[in-house]
């Protein structure tokens, strides 16, 4: 693997769009890269394994915010200070992920209640999917 790579080749080693680099290094989740002499950014082969990381993190659920807190705290030298918090941010997505599922199965029971009531025929104003909607008592 060479030792820098231009914009183009990162972005298509990582699976992203050549905007997508440009807007995480505004975001600043991407170092901003040198610059050869003709005005080509010239990336470390370390800022593809940032960006993997970033989709890794988005497949996840993280926002790009979340993101750049865990990069932050992944780039801490040391003890490992920094793992505690990962854990913590970690587990709060994961919550959230929870409460999140829990309640897409709320609307999907109440969807199925709706469906299995609704003969699929009939008057509009009869239709306990219409009337529940509207506020209506079924």
């Amino acid at each position: 693997m060479p030792r820098s790579l231009t914009i183009s080749p990162l972005a298509r080693q990582a699976g992203v769009g050549i905007d997508t680099v440009r807007y995480y290094e505004r975001m600043g989740l991407l170092p901003e890269p040198p610059r050869r002499a003709s005005g080509y950014r010239v990336y470390p082969t370390e800022t593809l394994q940032r960006l993997q990381f970033i989709r890794r993190a988005k497949t996840l659920g993280f926002s790009l915010e979340e993101i750049k807190e865990l990069l932050e705290l992944s780039s801490r030298s040391g003890s490992g200070s920094g793992v505690g918090a990962v854990k913590a941010s970690a587990a709060a997505k994961l919550q959230d992920v929870e409460e999140r599922i829990a309640e897409l199965e709320r609307m999907r029971d109440g969807l199925r209640q709706l469906v299995d009531a609704c003969p699929g025929h009939g008057a509009p104003q009869d239709c306990p999917i219409l009337n529940a909607l509207a506020g209506e008592p079924q």
